[in-house]
C-alpha cells in the first residue's frame, strides 16, 4: 500500500500550495472547532471550494474537529456546522471530543473518523477502544517510540497516522492547562498562547541549573525524520503528517516536496534510500528552532532535543542562523502558491453541417459527453478545425486543461465564438460534476430528539451526603487523611507501592485503609506507556477484589482496565474529559464507575452539565503539563530518582514540577493551588456525586491544615473564615473561550 503523505493547511491558499507540492491529503480547520483558532481558516464557501479542490486533483481532505465541545456547542451548533461538509464529500473527520466522535456517528453515518493527536493515544489498549467506537484511524501521541506505534499497528489492525516534520509540543497534546490556567487561552479549545515557549529559569533546590543562555526548557526543537522515513514506514504508519497549519503556505509547500521525493524514491528503490545534505539544509532554512531533532522515534527525551537556547527567539531580534531564508520562500510560492493547477483531459469536437455540436471530454475514468447549438451552413467563411481547437482549448481557470483535443468537422458550418464557448463551459461543468459526484452525501431528515440516546443517570450507593474523597501522593498525606472522619475514601498514587513488592506494599495500604472504614483507590499514573501497567497485571488482578476502584487518567489505561474486565472500577479523572453530557455518557457506556468534573468550564456551564455520577475536585496544584521530557535531563542532572524541581517564570512565579521517574514523565504544577471555598455552597448545591482535595507537593502539617479548612466548609456547614491561604478559582469564574 503506498503511504500517504498528509500536509497542513491554514488556508485555502496552503492547501493548494501543498497539493502542488505533492500531498495526497491535506487536513484544514474551519471556522469553529479546529485546534489552530488563529490561523486564517476558510469560511464555508471556500472550504466546500477546498473540498471540491482536492477531489477534482484527486487528493483527499481531513476537516479538523478537534477542539472539546461544550454542550451547547455539540447540541445547537456541530451539526448545522458539520453538515454543508459532509454533503460536499470532506474524507474524513479529526476529533478530540468522546462526545463529538459519538456525535458524528450518529449524525453523520459513513463519514470516516480519525482520532486527533490530542486524545494522547499511547498504546494498544487504548486504540482498540477507539476502534470499538468506530474509529478508522489512530493519530499517535507525538510522544511513542517505533516499536510503541508497531505494537499498536499488529495488535490493532488499525490505520496509522504520525507526526514526521514540524514544532513538537512540550506536553502531551491535550493534557496540558498551561495556556489555559494562566490567560484563559485553552489549548483544547485552539486557542493556545504557547507559553512553553516562554523563557524560565530551572532550580534545583537552590541552585539553579544550566547558563543564563539555557532559558528556554520547555521549547523543543521542530522534527525532521527525512532520514528515517523507511523505519516509520516499516513501524506500521501509513499517513506520514507534516505540522504547520500555523505557517505559511510556502513552508507547507517546501517540506511537501521534499518528504514528496524521498517517500517516491524510496518507493522505486528502498535499498538505496539516501538523503541529500543539500535537501537537509533546505528544510533547516524553511524553518527550526536550534537546528531539528528526530522526535521521540527513537528516544524517550533528552537534551538534544530541547531548543534551550530557541535561536529562533533571538533571531526575531538579530539576524542569526534560524532566519528565514526569503529568497528561498520567493521561489516556493512562484512554484506552489501562485501557479495555477490544472488537470490534464482528453476531447474531441465533433461540428456537422445540420447536426448539433458536439464535444466529448474525458478525465482519467471519467467521460462526459454534451451537445450544443446545431451547426448552421457557412454562408461566407466556414470555421476551420484549427480555429474550433484554439477556442475550445482555452479553459481559463477551470480545474481542466486539454493534453490532446482532436476536432471533427467538414469545415463547412459555422457558429458564433460565443456558442463554441457555451459549449465548452457546458463541457467543462459537465465533466466537473461527474468527477465530484461519487463524493456528494444526503443527508436524511434529522429527528427533532437528534436521535440522542437517553442515559439514566446511575443510582448512588449513597443517598446521605456527598462524599469526600482525597487524593494523595505521599504516606504522610495519607496518614493525615486517615485521621479525619469526614474523609471517605482515599485515592493512593500507584508510585507509593511501585517496584519490589508491588503487591505486598499495596495490599497493607488497602488493609490500612480499611481499618479506618475508608475506600481505597488506586490512582493510576498519568501516562500508560510501553505496557509499564502490564508487567503487574497479575499483582492489579489479586488487588482488585480488595481496592474499591482504580482512578485512571488516560485512554490506554481506561483500555486496560476494560480488558482485565475492571471498567465498573475505573473513576475516570478529568484528564479523560468528560467536557460535555455526550462525552460523559460515552465514558458511562465503557461501564464507568465515575467521571470527574471538568477543570476548564465555569461554574454556570458545569450547572448546565449532567454531574451525576461525578466529582468535582475542589481543591489542587492543577497538573499545567504532562511531558515525556525531563527538566533535570534536560540541563544534565538526571539522578533517576523522582524528585521536585522548580521553574521561575519572568514575573517571578515559580512552578513546582515533578519528576516521576517510576514511569519517565514530569507533572508541572501550577504555581498557586485552586481552592474552592467561598463558592462551596454553590458547589454543594449541584447534583455531583463527590468532592475531591488533590494532594500533590504539599508536606504534613499544610495536609492536615488544608484538610481541616475544607472539612469544615464541605461537611461540617461552617461558615469560610476571614483568613484562608492564597487560592486561585481556577475556571470557576471565567470558564475558556
Amino acid at each position: 500500500m503506498r503511504a500517504e503523505l498528509l500536509a497542513p493547511a491554514g488556508s485555502y491558499e496552503g492547501l493548494r500550495a501543498a497539493v502542488q507540492a505533492g500531498a495526497d491529503a491535506v487536513y484544514i480547520g474551519g471556522q469553529m472547532f479546529g485546534a489552530r483558532a488563529y490561523a486564517n481558516n476558510p469560511d464555508t464557501d471556500e472550504l466546500l471550494e477546498a473540498i471540491d479542490f482536492t477531489h477534482l486533483h484527486g487528493k483527499k481532505i481531513y476537516m479538523t474537529v478537534n477542539t472539546l465541545l461544550k454542550n451547547r456547542e455539540l447540541k445547537e451548533q456541530l451539526y448545522t456546522y458539520l453538515a454543508p461538509y459532509y454533503e460536499q464529500g470532506v474524507d474524513a473527520v479529526i476529533v478530540q471530543d468522546y462526545g463529538v466522535l459519538s456525535f458524528i456517528r450518529r449524525e453523520f453515518p459513513g463519514l470516516p473518523i480519525h482520532v486527533s493527536t490530542q486524545m494522547a493515544v499511547t498504546g494498544p489498549k487504548g486504540a482498540a477502544l477507539m476502534k470499538e467506537a468506530g474509529v478508522s484511524r489512530i493519530v499517535t501521541a507525538r510522544e511513542l517510540s517505533l516499536q510503541e506505534i508497531r505494537e499498536i499497528y499488529q495488535e490493532t489492525g488499525m490505520e496509522i497516522e504520525s507526526f514526521i516534520h514540524g514544532a513538537l509540543c512540550y506536553s502531551y497534546s491535550g493534557m496540558c492547562l498551561f495556556s489555559s490556567m494562566l490567560g484563559g487561552r485553552s489549548g483544547n479549545r485552539g486557542r493556545c498562547a504557547q507559553p512553553c515557549r516562554l523563557p524560565y529559569e530551572v532550580y534545583d533546590g537552590e541552585k539553579r541549573l544550566g547558563s543564563k543562555k539555557e532559558e528556554y526548557p520547555l521549547s523543543p526543537k521542530d522534527m525532521c525524520t527525512i532520514d528515517i522515513l523507511p523505519e516509520i514506514l516499516d513501524a506500521g504508519v501509513y499517513s506520514l503528517k507534516i505540522e504547520g497549519r500555523m505557517k505559511k503556505p510556502e513552508y507547507a509547500a517546501g517540506v511537501t516536496r521534499i518528504y514528496r521525493k524521498y517517500l517516491d524514491l524510496y518507493k522505486e528503490n528502498p535499498k538505496s534510500f539516501r538523503v541529500l545534505d543539500s535537501d537537509r539544509q533546505e528544510l533547516l532554512k524553511l524553518y527550526q528552532r536550534d537546528g531539528f531533532n528526530e522526535g521521540y522515534y527513537k528516544q524517550h527525551n533528552g537534551r538534544n532535543m530541547m531548543a534551550v537556547q530557541n535561536l529562533k527567539a533571538r533571531d526575531s531580534r538579530e539576524k542569526g542562523p534560524g532566519k528565514r531564508d526569503e529568497d528561498l520562500f520567493s521561489q516556493l510560492k512562484v512554484q506552489y502558491v501562485d501557479k495555477k493547477l490544472q488537470e490534464k483531459i482528453y476531447g474531441n469536437v465533433i461540428l456537422f453541417c445540420g447536426s448539433p455540436a458536439i464535444l466529448d471530454l474525458e478525465y482519467g475514468n471519467r467521460h462526459v459527453q454534451v451537445e450544443g447549438e446545431t451547426v448552421q451552413e457557412a454562408r461566407k467563411q466556414p470555421l476551420d478545425a484549427e480555429r474550433v481547437k484554439k477556442q475550445i482549448e482555452k479553459t481559463g481557470n477551470t480545474p481542466f486543461v486539454f493534453e490532446h483535443l482532436d476536432v471533427q468537422t467538414d469545415e463547412q458550418g459555422f457558429l458564433p465564438m460565443q456558442s463554441l464557448n457555451e459549449l465548452r463551459r457546458k463541457g467543462l461543468e459537465a465533466l466537473e460534476k461527474e468527477c465530484l459526484q461519487p463524493f456528494r452525501r444526503v443527508l436524511d431528515v434529522r429527528r427533532m430528539d437528534g436521535g440522542e440516546k437517553k442515559t439514566s443517570p446511575k443510582p448512588e450507593k449513597s443517598r446521605g451526603s456527598k462524599k469526600f474523597y482525597v487524593s494523595v501522593e505521599t504516606w504522610e498525606q495519607m496518614e493525615e487523611a486517615l485521621r479525619r472522619p469526614e474523609v471517605d475514601g482515599i485515592y493512593c498514587s500507584i508510585s507509593m507501592f511501585w517496584g519490589d513488592s508491588f503487591e505486598e506494599k499495596t495490599r497493607y495500604a488497602v488493609e490500612y485503609i480499611k481499618e479506618f472504614g475508608k475506600e481505597c483507590y488506586l490512582a493510576f499514573p498519568y501516562i500508560q506507556r510501553e505496557k509499564n501497567l502490564e508487567s503487574k497485571e497479575a499483582e492489579l488482578m489479586n488487588l482488585a477484589g480488595c481496592l474499591d476502584g482504580f482512578l485512571v487518567r488516560n485512554l490506554e489505561e481506561l483500555g486496560y482496565v476494560k480488558s482485565l474486565g475492571l471498567a465498573e472500577k475505573a473513576v475516570c479523572d478529568h484528564s479523560l474529559y468528560a467536557f460535555n453530557d455526550a462525552s460523559k455518557a460515552f465514558l458511562e457506556d465503557r461501564g464507568v464507575l465515575r467521571t470527574t468534573v471538568p477543570l476548564e468550564q465555569n461554574g454556570g456551564e458545569i450547572r448546565r452539565r449532567d454531574n451525576a455520577g461525578s466529582e468535582w475536585i475542589v481543591y489542587g496544584y492543577y497538573p499545567m503539563m504532562i511531558s515525556a521530557q525531563c527538566l533535570k535531563k534536560t540541563y544534565n542532572a538526571c539522578d533517576k530518582k523522582s524528585g521536585t524541581v522548580r521553574l521561575k517564570d519572568r514575573y517571578g512565579n515559580y512552578f513546582t514540577a515533578q519528576c516521576v521517574c517510576d514511569f519517565c514523565y514530569n507533572v508541572i504544577y501550577n504555581s498557586v493551588p485552586t481552592g474552592l471555598l467561598k463558592e462551596a455552597e454553590q458547589i454543594k448545591a449541584l447534583s455531583v456525586s463527590a468532592f475531591r482535595m488533590n494532594f500533590t507537593i504539599e508536606g504534613k502539617a499544610e495536609t492536615g491544615r488544608l484538610l481541616d479548612l475544607f472539612l469544615d466548609v464541605y461537611k461540617k456547614n461552617k461558615d469560610v473564615p476571614d483568613q484562608v491561604p492564597e487560592f486561585t478559582k481556577g475556571h470557576f469564574k471565567r470558564g475558556v473561550e
